[in-house]
């Protein structure tokens, strides 16, 4: 066999995956931002899912958040992932920090601090895991809007 595809037999497709290091050095929530909205030009390019304007917006502002409690309360280097998933983005942030994020109790009188609020009620999930250095937060974003146009938060409308 010559290595070729036969008989019906697809050729698998390799994941659509970016990373990217970060020093918690001022402009490196800009850049996460701009990793995102390049990631998903890539998918929309590629003809991939559909993902829709809302998506962009949230998928840059669940790694602007991540990336911000990185910078702010771990020491050095933070990494983030993103990995499009079928229908949805899996954004990935590694820190070095082992303490786990609590969200706070809602208290809209409260100024700043309401990060992991936000990423918690825009995505389908969000889960950490603390690592054998620090800690990796990972949260799902789906890509496409629903019929009230909003975007796909895997709940119930």
């Amino acid at each position: 066999m010559d290595g070729a595809a036969h008989n019906g037999d697809r050729p698998r497709a390799e994941p659509v995956k970016v990373s990217a290091e970060y020093e918690g050095m001022p402009g490196d929530i800009a850049r996460g931002r701009e990793l995102a909205r390049g990631f998903l030009a890539r998918v929309r390019a590629a003809q991939g899912p559909p993902v829709s304007d809302r998506a962009v917006e949230l998928v840059q502002l669940v790694v602007s958040e991540l990336l911000t409690n990185a910078c702010k309360y771990a020491p050095g280097p933070s990494l983030v992932d993103l990995e499009l998933a079928e229908d949805r983005v899996e954004v990935t942030v590694w820190d070095s920090e082992p303490v786990l994020p609590v969200a706070a109790t809602a208290d809209p009188g409260r100024i700043g601090r309401h990060g992991l609020e936000i990423v918690m009620a825009v995505c389908q999930s969000f889960e950490v895991h603390r690592e054998p250095v620090g800690k990796r937060m990972r949260a799902a974003v789906g890509l496409a809007d629903d019929l009230n146009g909003t975007a796909a938060l895997g709940r119930p409308a």
